[in-house]
């Protein structure tokens, strides 16, 4: 070989070795960069505000009005520069509002305190006539009385015949929530509206019975809504029912932990589910299973629904297909990945992550202008308005999708947009759809909030007993009832309905006698 081929030979070596070098730096660069985005992702939702509200600072729609048509890299830097004239935001004036004066809801009690002058007092000190009452001038406040304790005795009278003493007869009684307990319905009801619905773990409860005087044990408290679960199944029943007639159903899942599962460890995750319609005579049904495999949704459903809305785990799938469910995908899921990605980009640089919230932006700012419309206009509205959008943000992201890799925050942001796109633009298909899974989150948020205070559930007895004093809330609460005045009246009612006519008119929608909440 002559000294030339040798040459050429080892610089083509060096050559390939160079581009291997590179190609590993470049690697390593790509990780460094998503660890760096973990660590900014991990920080932000541990110290940061959870509120996916975008300030028209943050989002100008005026920079990206043809946000489809902006050369911008991921990296691209609009900050300043010394031949750029400097950005400046102009602070509009702000007039300070005054809040309005708190008022007293009408149907509270009130208690008249009258303040009278003596007598010595009621004197014209001008030429010594006695003064004449002419009306009060009033000021209200609000007392607040804490819980009080009493205790019903229920007796049932005796008779016997007076001749021969021989017939004895006893005054029937009606059938408690949970015989022979001290619980009265009342008394259940206020405990589950303080576990589930004001997220006050019984143990605390238990510490606050004692300064009233009263020794409740939090195990007797858990038994007694381990009872109360199981007593309102029947309504339980009739919920789901009424779910699967719905038009749209919102389904969403979240981890709850048991401790006492068969052929699983105490550590495992468990998972609540949620269905949700909220339609006429909206409902909300909370679900207990011990995985988050598709045979959960393939219980929940069947053929009788026509939509879903959830967001993009698949283990929804195998229900739509099986059951021809047509599938709607969730807006605020795909915000909610580009927010991530914005989130961990450099100060003052905008890219591909604002360009793409900037075509949401759109679309939700049509749904407020649509809102109160009926189904048809938002239809077409929607055809016309919506529909040219989401043709421009598809033709963007085939564009931008080679232009990132898919490891870094928005590259996962992108690829889920455009994985799921078919399913997010058939919200298009129907004005009865809804635009995202928002109804469904916001059902599921007292069992979260909840979870952080309790922590976990003891039984499967427990989180099923749970999810159904959880679906009875908040049904209650999406239908306008008061919690604690609905299930007092479950409570007292339930245990003596004899049909499943009486039984139905315990439901939210047919309870007319309990106060609405405001």
């Amino acid at each position: 070989m002559t000294d030339a081929a040798t040459l050429q030979a080892e610089n083509a070596r060096l050559q390939a070795q160079l581009q291997e070098k590179e190609a590993l730096l470049q690697s390593r660069e790509r990780h460094i960069q998503t660890l760096e985005e973990l660590i900014k992702q991990f920080n932000r939702k541990q110290f940061s505000a959870s509120s996916e509200k975008l300030s028209k600072d943050q989002l100008d729609l005026g920079l990206f009005n043809e946000a489809e048509s902006t050369h911008m890299d991921d990296d691209a830097d609009t900050g300043s520069t010394d031949s750029e004239p400097e950005n400046t935001v102009e602070v509009p004036g702000h007039q300070r509002r005054k809040k309005p004066r708190v008022s007293l809801p009408s149907h509270l009690p009130r208690e008249d305190v009258l303040y009278e002058l003596s007598e010595s007092e009621r004197v014209c000190p001008h030429d010594g006539t006695e003064l004449k009452a002419i009306g009060t001038e009033d000021h209200e406040q609000l007392e607040i009385i804490p819980a009080q304790a009493k205790v019903i005795v229920h007796r049932r009278q005796k008779y016997v015949c007076p001749c021969c003493e021989q017939h004895h007869a006893t005054a029937p009684k009606p059938k408690q929530p949970i015989e022979k307990s001290i619980a009265a319905p009342g008394m259940l009801a206020y405990v589950a509206t303080q576990k589930y619905c004001d997220a006050l773990p019984l143990y605390r409860q238990s510490e606050i019975f004692k300064r009233v005087g009263l020794e409740l044990d939090r195990t007797n408290l858990a038994n007694w809504m381990i009872r109360c679960g199981e007593l309102v199944q029947p309504l339980i029943n009739l919920l789901h029912e009424q779910l699967l007639e719905q038009p749209v159903i919102h389904l969403d899942e979240t981890t709850v932990q048991v401790l006492n599962e068969p052929g699983k460890s105490a550590e495992s995750q468990s998972y609540m589910w949620v269905m949700g319609g909220f339609s006429a005579s909206p409902a909300v049904l909370f679900h207990y299973a011990d995985s988050r495999r598709q045979s959960v949704p393939l219980e929940l459903l069947d053929e009788s629904v026509g939509a879903i809305m959830v967001d993009g785990y698949e283990g929804y799938e195998k229900a739509c297909q099986q059951y021809h469910i047509t599938r709607i995908g969730c807006w605020a899921h795909a915000r909610r990945k580009l927010m991530d990605a914005k989130a961990v980009q450099k100060k003052g640089k905008t890219g591909k992550a604002d360009q793409g919230l900037a075509f949401i932006q759109k679309l939700y700012a049509l749904e407020k202008a649509i809102k109160e419309q009926p189904p048809d206009e938002r239809y077409r509205r929607r055809q016309q308005e919506a529909k040219p959008v989401i043709d421009k943000l598809r033709a963007w992201l085939e564009k931008s999708l080679p232009q990132v890799p898919p490891q870094t925050a928005v590259g996962k942001a992108l690829h889920y947009l455009h994985t799921q796109s078919h399913r997010l633009a058939r919200y298009l298909d129907d004005g009865a759809y809804p635009i995202d899974n928002n109804r469904a989150e916001n059902a599921i948020r007292p069992f979260t909030v909840g979870r952080k205070n309790w922590l976990f559930a003891n039984s499967q007895t427990g989180a099923k007993a749970s999810a159904n004093l959880y679906s009875l809330i908040e049904t209650a609460k999406a239908n306008g009832l008061n919690p604690y005045d609905y299930l007092k009246t479950v409570f007292k009612e339930l245990p003596n309905a004899q049909s499943v006519e009486a039984i139905e008119t315990l439901l939210p929608w047919n309870v007319s006698t309990n106060p609405r909440l405001p």
